[in-house]
């Protein structure tokens, strides 16, 4: 079940600006380990979300759309063109399942989820995140996260 969050209605009131952040991220799991940046712009208002995951070289993942036209979620590397009304109904390979971008930004901000364990935190939230969960074939996978950038506005 996707993690669930705050009613956009609150989450607007709170937070009405965009958010960009970065992190780096290290990955291990069946299909070996690897190493990169995940870059975000979150706006919760609309629903707007832009996620690229990039390894050495090359852009791994693509995740982009709002809540009124839907999402699009591009990874080469396994041949996946999804779209979806809604970000639930989207795998994210690399973070537990999340409903909403309201759901993810709270994932972000506080370290709440499903496996997910905050390893260190300063002001602003969590900087290092660590994740252990099941891929869709049910193998263990790891990801860490490690907030280079946090940015809200403009």
């Amino acid at each position: 079940m996707p993690l669930q969050a705050t009613p956009p209605a609150q989450v607007a009131a709170a937070t009405a600006t965009p958010i960009r952040a970065q992190y780096g991220w290290g990955y291990a799991g069946p299909d070996g380990e690897g190493v990169g940046t995940l870059s975000l712009l979150m706006e919760p208002t609309s629903g707007r979300l832009i996620i690229e995951l990039h390894g050495p070289g090359e852009r791994l993942l693509l995740l982009e759309g709002d809540r009124a036209s839907g999402y699009h979620l591009l990874v080469p590397r396994q041949n996946l063109d999804q779209r979806a009304t809604t970000l639930g109904q989207l795998p994210l390979p690399f973070l537990p399942q999340v409903a909403s971008v309201e759901g993810l930004l709270k994932l972000l901000r506080t370290g709440e989820g499903p496996g997910m364990v905050v390893q260190k935190k300063d002001t602003q939230g969590p900087l290092k995140l660590h994740w252990k969960g099941k891929d869709a074939r049910g193998k263990d996978q790891q990801v860490w996260l490690d907030r280079k950038r946090w940015e809200e506005g403009r």
